[in-house]
């Protein structure tokens, strides 16, 4: 009778156990969808305003085609794909706006343009926000990563098949300072 008892309270600590696992593995989950999620509004910002950007551009920079011709290619995989290819399309748009915002330099009458600093100022908010958010996602990647991958956690995730999420990283030679050249 009291192995019995012993068996049945065993039982429902490892049932308890299971759903709690269960339940903290899906609110990590859930929590780096959202903070995807977060990061997809901000790219779709900045997917709304590179039109903008290129148009005002265009008038002055005649001679900066290639530039312009980047933007646009990386900006239509900007919000399509997985964390990988957007990440990539992510980082190579900031390079080739950081290209502009150097080669607007030698325009003074686009430096002067009020609607090209006013989508200068929207993109470098846009850029900050897409910073913090970015660096919030990848904590909670890095959270249910742990979860995933820690024991006895590990073994609820097998069984009912949480897989790692992705990091949204930076490309190789993007960690260096670009080189701008007039």
């Amino acid at each position: 009778m009291v192995l019995f008892l012993i068996l049945g309270v065993v039982f429902v600590v490892v049932i308890l156990y299971v759903i709690l696992t269960y339940n903290h593995l899906v609110k990590l989950r859930n929590r780096v969808e959202n903070a995807w999620a977060q990061i997809d509004v901000q790219l779709k910002r900045r997917y709304d305003l590179i039109p903008n950007l290129v148009e005002t551009v265009k008038g002055y920079m005649k001679h900066e085609r290639e530039t312009l011709e980047t933007v646009t290619k990386y900006r239509s995989q900007l919000i399509s794909g997985n964390v990988g290819t957007r990440a990539k399309a992510n980082n190579m748009i900031t390079e080739a706006l950081k290209s502009i915002f150097a080669v607007a330099e030698n325009y003074p009458d686009l430096k002067a343009s009020e609607n090209f600093k006013m989508l200068q100022e929207e993109l470098a908010s846009t850029e900050n926000k897409i910073s913090y958010i970015r660096t919030a996602y990848n904590d909670a990647v890095l959270e249910y990563d742990n979860a995933l991958e820690m024991f006895p956690s590990n073994i609820v995730a097998k069984l009912f098949g949480f897989k790692p999420a992705e990091y949204f990283e930076v490309e190789e030679g993007e960690r260096e300072a670009p080189k701008v050249k007039f």
